[in-house]
């Protein structure tokens, strides 16, 4: 016998066209109207208690989706949107390079905006690109705040989050570890007998951190952490921020022997310091960058760095956000593209002659 609560969502459901809407459906189940629509569309997106409930709700209620109204819904602009904190940055300008060379002559039009580093903002762009009901979206990175996570969730497209890797994908993910990566340089300068390795850096935005939580990690592993040799600001990057930072360090740990540097802009403002200062690189100090940009290789010396694969994030995210919007999800939905320590002059001691 239905209760009078299931009498009164079937009669109101009927006032309007006469037949139950989603939202009756979701009202008699208890959850959402994009819950519903999540279940009905992509089930094992939403849990096997909810879509028992669910299930439940439409055979009561006789509910039988309207294609029309499904057409209508599920109608999207031939557009995928790019969330990056930088349209001028080298970093991201290859991953966009990479977006760009992978859409070919697809009929997709790719619209970027520039979050500026700042959660506001990407909450703000995301809020209007979702307003114009894109066929993918592309996010930079995995720390995105509790409401842009809800919208990317509920957006009802295909997500692809770039540039580092995690446990939680909202959709799919593709990237390397920052962490990992951290460790590798850490640990490569211990490897090569240096002592009071400092780490530099500016920006610190979480990809950072997560470099710097890496370097810590080794740095206590090997019993020579202090917090004396992390030098870091949140102000943006650059050559001559390197600089300062790198002052600031010998301030407080005059007997420095290497220094990681976040990026590879801070690493060549410490190399123009060391110059500048007549220290010896690699003999009095070592300098290890992030990302390999061009100007690491022909520096003199040349300087270590973690080459990062930026282009081909790009490449392969777009590959992944066309192959999902054509119905076909790729197998893997998490891809570790890795990183490489590209071993250079800057910690490397030229090899006695033989005698």
């Amino acid at each position: 016998m239905a209760s009078s609560n299931d009498s009164e969502v079937r009669n109101r459901s009927r006032r309007g066209s006469g037949r139950p809407t989603l939202a009756d459906v979701a009202g008699l189940a208890g959850v959402g109207s994009i819950t519903v629509s999540r279940a009905l569309r992509d089930p094992e997106r939403v849990s096997p208690e909810l879509r028992q409930r669910i299930a439940a709700a439409v055979n009561k209620l006789g509910y039988v989706p309207n294609p029309s109204a499904r057409a209508l819904a599920s109608a999207r602009a031939d557009v995928i949107g790019v969330l990056v904190p930088s349209l001028t940055n080298n970093v991201f300008s290859e991953v966009l390079r990479g977006i760009h060379d992978g859409l070919g002559d697809c009929p997709l039009q790719i619209q970027f905006g520039n979050t500026h580093y700042s959660g506001e903002e990407e909450e703000r762009l995301l809020r209007v690109f979702l307003g114009q009901r894109p066929s993918a979206l592309i996010v930079s990175g995995i720390d995105q705040g509790p409401k842009t996570r809800q919208m990317l969730e509920e957006a009802g497209c295909p997500v692809v989050q770039i540039m580092e890797i995690g446990p939680d994908p909202v959709d799919m993910m593709i990237g390397f570890s920052h962490l990992d990566a951290g460790k590798a340089v850490a640990q490569h300068l211990i490897d090569v007998g240096c002592k009071r390795i400092g780490f530099l850096g500016a920006r610190m935005d979480p990809r950072s951190r997560r470099r710097l939580a890496g370097y810590e990690a080794v740095m206590r592993e090997a019993g020579r952490f202090d917090a004396a040799l992390v030098t870091t600001t949140i102000s943006p990057s650059s050559v001559s921020m390197g600089v300062g930072l790198f002052h600031k360090a010998l301030e407080k740990t005059p007997d420095l022997d290497a220094v990681i540097c976040n990026n590879d802009d801070v690493a060549l403002g410490v190399l123009f310091a060391c110059h500048r200062a007549g220290l010896q690189v690699p003999a009095q100090i070592s300098i290890a960058g992030f990302n390999d940009l061009e100007m690491m290789e022909v520096a003199s010396p040349s300087i270590t760095s973690v080459r990062t694969p930026r282009y081909e994030i790009g490449r392969r995210a777009i590959a992944m956000a066309r192959a999902a919007i054509a119905g076909e999800r790729p197998r893997r939905t998490v891809v570790d593209l890795g990183f490489e320590l590209k071993v250079r002059e800057s910690t490397t001691l030229p090899a006695k002659p033989a005698i």
